[in-house]
């Protein structure tokens, strides 16, 4: 068990303000939109002196165990982040694990570099992802019921959107959403004047105002960030979402979403495939979003944690991913996750992490690295830890 320093990535989007103080540093006036803490060789932490993607590879069998190479090879199969929006983020969906090799190795094939912004597949795995808010933390997530995003549109009285409206009467909701996204991201319609039309009549919206229409200030809050961006209409097609502290929502492959504001801890699949279809200045590959989409309507992703003694855990279904948050209140340690490789991060107070292994204390904003061969982890003091681990 060892400390683990994340890398902090500056996406534009990001908050200039959340990550350092959650890390304690003074912030540098720009943005820094997530730590990563995990092996993936975009951007590794540092376990002491030492990459933890390299320090994987250096001792798969004591840091990740049996268990967890037998299922995932030597590798770190998760990823956890903090992430923090000051912005919307772009619409966007990430493929399966065979949709990944695939276009892992067709990129590869046409000579592609690895590193290069236009690259869709920057590795050949899927990159299912959770997020539980720190923060009131607000996301689009997932199509609605077409029926419900018609309305809306409707409720805008907006003549330049009647070929939208015409697809979407579709009874068939899978082939009324099909038709929508294929109008919206296609660039054969005349967006232009869709996005403009739209966003005038939300023009008079003030998006913080408690009392407005959520569909209107959602064009309003896009438009301002994104003027003319089809995405703007897309994300009438999506769920919105506030979570409060505690809650999550769980984003499958295929699902279409953004992030609009708020602080969470993420934990994913260690990848970094996304395919964006707008709301962002960064690379679009709208044909293979509509590739991999799933046009499905499909109810809030929520995902409800098993309550235990002095942890909370989810486990939203793919096989590498478990969150424990674990809140020792003084008293007997908790237990955390048994065995495998597990990456912890400290949010609130100052905690003792103790392993079979040697202990450890990490204060608000510190992480650790716990290997499989330090056996089970027992977390006493008091604050909050998060911890990433395979299930079982």
């Amino acid at each position: 068990m060892e400390l683990l320093n994340g890398v902090v990535r500056d996406y534009a989007w990001g908050s200039r303000t959340a990550i350092p103080a959650l890390l304690g540093l003074e912030a540098d006036g720009g943005p820094q939109a997530e730590l990563w803490l995990g092996a993936h060789p975009g951007a590794p932490a540092v376990a002491g002196d030492e990459p933890l993607d390299a320090l994987v590879e250096r001792d798969p069998a004591g840091l990740l165990g049996a268990r967890v190479r037998e299922r995932f090879g030597d590798r770190l199969p998760f990823l956890l982040k903090v992430l923090a929006a000051e912005q919307p983020l772009s619409v966007q969906v990430h493929p399966s694990e065979e949709q990944a090799r695939e276009g892992f190795a067709r990129e590869d094939a046409e000579g592609v570099p690895r590193d290069a912004a236009h690259r869709s597949y920057k590795d050949p795995h899927h990159k299912p992802e959770m997020v539980v808010a720190l923060t009131p933390f607000e996301a689009l997530c997932g199509f609605r019921d077409p029926a419900v995003s018609r309305a809306a549109l409707q409720r805008l009285d907006v003549p330049a959107l009647a070929p939208l409206l015409d697809v979407l009467d579709d009874p068939d909701p899978e082939a009324a959403l099909r038709g929508a996204l294929a109008l919206l991201l296609g660039g054969e319609a005349d967006l232009e004047a869709m996005v403009e039309d739209a966003t005038a009549a939300c023009g008079d919206v003030d998006p913080d105002a408690g009392d407005v229409d959520p569909d209107r200030r959602t064009v309003a809050e896009l438009a301002a960030h994104f003027p003319g961006d089809p995405g703007v209409l897309v994300a009438l097609l999506l769920h919105r979402v506030r979570l409060e502290p505690g809650e999550a929502v769980w984003l499958p492959a295929g699902n279409v979403h953004a992030y609009l504001h708020g602080t969470s801890v993420e934990l994913m699949a260690a990848s970094d495939n996304v395919l964006r279809g707008g709301l962002t200045p960064k690379h679009v590959d709208v044909a293979e979003l509509r590739r991999v989409v799933d046009h499905r309507p499909v109810p809030v992703p929520r995902v409800v944690p098993v309550e235990r003694a002095g942890a909370r855990v989810w486990r939203p279904g793919p096989d590498e991913l478990e969150l424990w948050q674990l809140h020792p209140d003084g008293g007997a340690p908790v237990d955390g996750p048994a065995d495998g490789p597990r990456v912890v991060l400290c949010t609130e107070g100052r905690v003792d992490l103790a392993t079979d292994g040697g202990a450890l204390r990490l204060a608000r904003g510190g992480a650790a690295l716990v290997r499989d061969d330090d056996g089970p982890l027992r977390v006493g003091g008091e604050g909050v830890v998060w911890v990433a681990a395979v299930p079982a």
